[in-house]
């Protein structure tokens, strides 16, 4: 063919073929969950703010402009709303850092309660009352209505490229919310209690997550990522004898929530990370705390990864990376009537780690565990952790927790999880 006729016929075949089309850009705030990913997406799905109308989606930088964004918890008008930057919680109204001294009040200061409720003096048997416990109860009210957000239902909030929530507690108690692509950083409680009856030494306890969950149902937090940013846990003091804890979940999901999941996220050096159920009597919560666990990484996290009591929690698809066994105590809590069932995770940890420390058991009498491959740097094998387990505690754990996950989409091999987690989990990924 002569060299002009090919040209023609080049010019003709790509006219053919239509103008070129440039790829449409993902919008991650109209996406909803999909069918069959997890607890979420059972009965109504999940679909969060992704119908708002221009009014009611909105860009946010600062805390005001976040707090107006979602407006009154009440109303159910859909709403989208684009974190841009870093959020801090911990600001005035004109937008200026508050510190712990400006919360405090009613003469609080940490000195004199240190010196007014030490063991030594006070006692074991009782929890602190009197007046500077009543101070430091008002000082913490006053952080609390800062730092605490409450997202009404049919609500989405997306970080847009490095976005970050920094000493804020998110807190839903609504249906259908959809969390992703944020990062969560250090929501710390300046004013921890000192409860000596905790334990046999006693405890600090601290007050912000930083999502709570308190009867919110079809909640999807995905493609995050949470750690204790500039005050890590492993960095504070010890007071009275005990480690001062300033930080308390990533993640609790509680008083009668149900139908979540929590996909792809990563979570790192924190201790208390994720808690289900309220307590070990509340009746509201049988039948409740459906929750879906999958492709996150979890690293050098202390416990709660999660802890679980009443609900029936699928975990599988993550990764649980330990460092050292100095600050790790456990990863799956068995707690009162828990159904756990677990399959297809991975364990990266060296063999200062042992198998039996996994599970821990808080009054439950039962764990399903899958398959679970352990990399220990050297070699990759599938390991029997509740069998570990069950040789060295009593009483043993059942296996028969009472039901079986079907509606999940797809599973990944076990041999597959790390490299997909390592790639997608986090925001942006």
């Amino acid at each position: 063919m002569p060299r002009g006729a090919a040209a023609l016929a080049l010019i003709v075949a790509i006219a053919a073929c239509g103008p070129a089309t440039t790829p449409t850009a993902r919008d991650l705030g109209r996406e909803i969950l999909a069918s069959n990913d997890g607890w979420a997406a059972a009965t109504t799905g999940t679909t969060g703010g992704s119908k708002a109308d221009p009014s009611h989606t909105k860009t946010v930088s600062d805390r005001q402009e976040l707090v107006a964004a979602l407006g009154d918890p009440t109303d159910t008008t859909p709403k989208l709303v684009y974190v841009s930057g870093t959020i801090d919680g911990n600001v005035d109204d004109a937008n200026k850092p508050l510190r712990c001294d400006d919360y405090a009040t009613a003469g609080f200061t940490l000195d004199a309660y240190l010196k007014a409720y030490d063991p030594a003096t006070f006692g074991r048997t009782k929890r602190p009352s009197g007046t500077l416990e009543d101070a430091r109860t008002v000082s913490q009210k006053k952080q609390a209505a800062r730092v605490q957000v409450k997202v009404p239902a049919n609500t989405t909030i997306v970080g847009r490229s490095g976005a970050r929530l920094v000493g804020l507690n998110i807190v839903i108690e609504t249906d259908n919310v959809i969390i992703r692509d944020l990062t969560f950083a250090d929501a710390y409680d300046c004013f921890p209690q000192w409860d000596p009856t905790d334990g046999a030494q006693g405890n600090w306890n601290s007050q912000y997550d930083n999502i709570s969950l308190n009867g919110a149902t079809h909640v999807w937090i995905d493609h995050n990522a949470f750690s204790d940013g500039d005050h890590p846990d492993a960095k504070q003091p010890s007071y009275l004898g005990r480690p001062y804890q300033i930080h308390d979940g990533a993640i609790d999901i509680a008083k009668a929530a149900d139908l979540v999941t929590v996909s792809w996220n990563r979570f790192t050096d924190h201790d208390k990370l994720m808690l289900i159920g309220s307590s070990d009597t509340a009746p509201a919560d049988v039948g409740k705390l459906s929750v879906t666990i999958h492709h996150n990484l979890f690293s050098n996290v202390g416990q709660r990864a999660p802890r679980v009591r009443y609900g029936k929690v699928h975990v599988f698809d993550n990764v649980y990376e330990i460092p050292s066994a100095a600050g790790y105590t456990y990863t799956w809590g068995v707690g009162v009537d828990s159904k756990l069932y677990v399959e297809n995770n991975v364990i990266r940890a060296g063999s200062a780690v042992s198998l039996e420390k996994f599970i821990r058991a808080f009054s439950g009498k039962a764990i399903h565990v899958g398959d679970t491959l352990l990399d220990d740097g050297t070699t990759k094998s599938l390991v029997d952790t509740l069998g570990a387990y069950n040789k060295t505690t009593d009483p043993k754990l059942m296996t028969d927790v009472g039901w079986t996950p079907s509606y999940v989409a797809h599973l990944d091999p076990v041999a597959e999880v790390a490299g997909s987690v390592d790639r997608g989990a986090g925001p942006r990924r």
